[in-house]
């Protein structure tokens, strides 16, 4: 099996199959949200973030983002509510995004593509740890947050300010009292279906929430993402952009709104 997939020509998500035959699934990752066929369904709780004791570690360029990363050892940083039963914990947030600033997210709204998009990764605490949970259907709780270029996030500023000591991959920085709660909008109003993983291994262990309220980054702090690199110190250059896998079929899923 390769391990140096990637978003690049020769071995980006259109070729993942070959060595991931479940990106050719049933619940694969992203989909288009359709607003008119995602239905209201009233039993669904509100979201409870739990994001009170947070305590974030270190910030990683993995060669195909980069993530912040949490300890997820005790109840520190939760999600539960929602689409959710029991507790799922925080484990690390990382985005998606373009080269340009009409695309870059990997779900989409009516066909609209958004200029990046924030991915907070939960695990089922049932499972003991990450790596049990993401082998069973409700192993993951992945938070979905839209991206729209405006005014600037000033909750996200100390992550883009730490990317200049992470530009290649493989590095890594302290990146502690950080607060993601600064990162999501007002509203938690959330469409949920269940899919995948968007990037190898593409498991089928994720219930998506993505919320619809988009939050506001600057063109300016769009770029400071795209200065990241693909590539390792000393190779050659590539520039980190376009880092997202286009939709995926729905198939028979039923996207649910919390909202009328």
């Amino acid at each position: 099996m390769s391990h140096h997939w990637g978003y690049g020509k020769h071995n980006g998500p259109e070729h993942w199959h070959k060595d991931f035959p479940i990106a050719k699934g049933q619940r694969q990752s992203p989909v288009d949200i359709d607003t008119g066929a995602a239905k209201y369904d009233p039993s669904l709780k509100p979201l409870q973030v739990g994001y009170e004791k947070v305590t974030s570690r270190r910030i990683v360029n993995n060669g195909h983002s980069f993530n912040v990363e949490f300890d997820d050892s005790q109840d520190k940083a939760t999600l539960k509510g929602g689409p959710l039963d029991g507790t799922y914990r925080l484990i690390q947030f990382h985005f998606h995004w373009g080269s340009v600033d009409q695309q870059g997210s990997e779900h989409t709204v009516d066909k609209k593509k958004y200029a990046a998009e924030l991915h907070l990764v939960h695990w089922n605490t049932k499972y003991g740890d990450f790596g049990k949970a993401v082998q069973h259907p409700d192993g993951l709780a992945v938070l979905g947050v839209f991206m729209k270029v405006g005014s600037a996030k000033p909750g996200l500023q100390k992550v883009l300010d730490a990317l200049d000591s992470i530009k290649t991959k493989g590095k890594s920085a302290d990146f502690t009292d950080f607060d993601p709660r600064g990162l999501l909008p007002g509203n938690l109003d959330f469409w949920t279906y269940p899919g995948s993983l968007t990037t190898p291994p593409l498991l089928e262990c994720v219930t998506w929430i993505v919320l619809k309220e988009p939050i506001s980054v600057s063109s300016e702090q769009m770029l400071k993402f795209r200065k990241l690199n693909f590539n390792k110190a000393g190779e050659p250059e590539e520039l980190m952009v376009d880092n997202w896998r286009p939709v995926q079929s729905l198939n028979n899923r039923q996207i649910k709104a919390s909202f009328q």
